[in-house]
């Protein structure tokens, strides 16, 4: 019964997920899981509750993965929740890490047992983010993305934030047997949020111009007759007219089917056409930055590899600068193990059957007139601490996504965790998908303008200000992990206190 009430408390958790956004679930479904594993007599309890609250909250938050299977004719659809159910039964790992440490800690204890739950969190959220490549969507502290305490991840980071909301539940618990200890704890994110808004302020003014474009272009028809061609209209129409101040113009992820960069033999007719329409959508003083395809070949006649790139182009369609996605998506860039998978018939959700080959990792592009500009293509967001060249920090940053894949609820939920890059690092952020959701969010995570999921649209507005570098932004995920020390330190103190009677 107990292991049903966690799995039950955790799917609950997802809603405090966009797109409901319904934040006081998640330290509430927290508290909860803290009076169960209080409760557990025996380590092997202990661990499954925290495995069953991971299991209810991946399997309910992380549903639209099942919507991508539906525009791969060659698997069935139903292999797509049968994929939701098999990554959640491994994602809940991390939880179940997480009670485990807790309940050896803090059995004794329940104050210990709270700090060392919060600790236990931080710690496996970052290693969720990074064992097998990683994973990092849905960390518990996106559900505070539209509180005050956002800001706080300038200071501790997601991780921290994460933490910080373990806590706030914790303490809700712990109100019901000992107000003190309830105080004790809630010291710390109140101390936090204090902090951040003391410390942390943008500033008001504004850069550059640009123009967002959202042209509202579906995965369903991408690949169908004609589309190109569409596709190709519909951004040059929603890109505008000239003016006479230079405009930076933004265009989606894979903007643009066709390569724009190919070397194989023959292709040169079909790139020079894709730059073409390039210049129709571009005036004297534009720049114009699009996601397209780079292949290459080594002998001239195959592809032996493509990149997901991002171009920068300057009227007169002459290539100035690129960036190559770094962070591929499993399954969806590249077949992991492809010789095994392959014969027994799973293949990449994107079309095609050559592997996307990775960038290099995060870079800093300048871009005349519009200051430094760094990127981070769709899910490559995701990655707290890892989107900047921390050797060259950029005045704003650019996601060019296609959630086009994500059905109803992943959209949202990738604008809120790009709402946190910004809200850590200090900088502007600048999100164009096709169809949906773009946006602009200031150096606070605040979200200034946005377009409507499945709508076609542009923005047209001034890029905000970077403001000074938080200390997340220095120190990157050494301080969410010297965070989770410090609260560790605190449970172990805690626990081998000496209990009253």
């Amino acid at each position: 019964m107990r292991f049903l009430i966690a799995l039950l408390a955790g799917a609950l958790s997802a809603f405090a997920f966009q797109p409901f956004g319904l934040w006081p679930l998640m330290p509430l479904a927290f508290a909860l899981l803290v009076g169960l594993v209080a409760d557990a007599s025996r380590m092997r309890s202990a661990l499954m509750l925290g495995w069953g609250f991971g299991l209810g909250q991946f399997c309910v938050g992380l549903n639209w993965i099942a919507t991508s299977f539906t525009y791969q004719a060659a698997m069935p659809a139903w292999l797509g929740w049968l994929a939701v159910f098999l990554l959640s039964l491994y994602l809940a790992v991390y939880p179940m890490l997480a009670t485990g440490l807790a309940w050896r800690i803090g059995r004794r204890r329940p104050i210990a047992l709270v700090f060392a739950l919060a600790a236990g969190w931080i710690a496996c959220e970052y290693l969720r983010a990074r064992i097998f490549t990683g994973f990092a969507w849905n960390p518990v502290g996106v559900a505070l993305v539209d509180t005050p305490l956002r800001r706080a991840s300038g200071l501790i980071g997601t991780y921290g934030l994460s933490g910080l909301t373990v806590l706030i539940g914790g303490a809700f618990w712990l109100g019901m047997r000992s107000m003190r200890d309830a105080a004790i704890t809630l010291t710390v994110p109140l101390a936090a949020g204090l902090t951040s808004l003391l410390l942390l302020h943008a500033p008001a003014t504004r850069g550059a111009v640009v123009r967002i474009v959202q042209p509202n272009i579906g995965q369903d028809s991408k690949w169908r007759p004609g589309a190109a061609q569409f596709a190709e209209s519909r951004l040059i129409t929603l890109s505008g007219t000239a003016t006479a101040k230079p405009r930076l113009i933004l265009w989606p992820e894979a903007a643009i089917t066709a390569p724009l960069e190919d070397n194989r033999t023959g292709a040169a007719p079909l790139v020079a056409e894709q730059r073409s329409a390039i210049v129709r959508a571009l005036g004297p003083h534009d720049l114009l930055l699009t996601g397209g395809l780079g292949v290459r070949s080594s002998d001239g006649q195959t592809a032996a590899g493509v990149r997901n790139s991002l171009f920068v182009f300057a009227p007169t369609g002459q290539l100035l600068t690129r960036y190559d996605k770094a962070h591929l998506v499993p399954y969806g860039e590249y077949l992991p193990m492809r010789p095994i998978l392959s014969s027994i018939g799973l293949s990449r959700l994107a079309p095609g059957d050559v592997d996307f080959d990775p960038g290099p990792g995060p870079r800093t592009l300048d871009l005349p007139g519009f200051g430094k500009m760094g990127l981070q293509i769709c899910y490559e967001i995701i990655f707290s601490g890892e989107v900047v060249d921390r050797h060259d920090r950029p005045d704003f940053l650019f996601n060019p996504s296609n959630d086009a894949w994500f059905g109803r609820w992943g959209p949202p939920q990738h604008l809120a965790q790009a709402r946190l890059r910004a809200a850590e690092e200090g900088l502007p952020v600048i999100r164009s998908t096709p169809t949906g959701i773009s946006a602009l969010v200031d150096a606070e995570g605040s979200l200034l303008q946005s377009l409507e999921w499945r709508e076609p649209g542009e923005i047209d507005a001034r890029i905000p200000a970077a403001r000074a570098p938080t200390p997340f932004a220095e120190l990157g995920n050494w301080l969410p992990l010297l965070f989770a020390l410090g609260l560790f330190l605190v449970g172990l103190w805690r626990g081998r206190e000496p209990i009253s009677k």
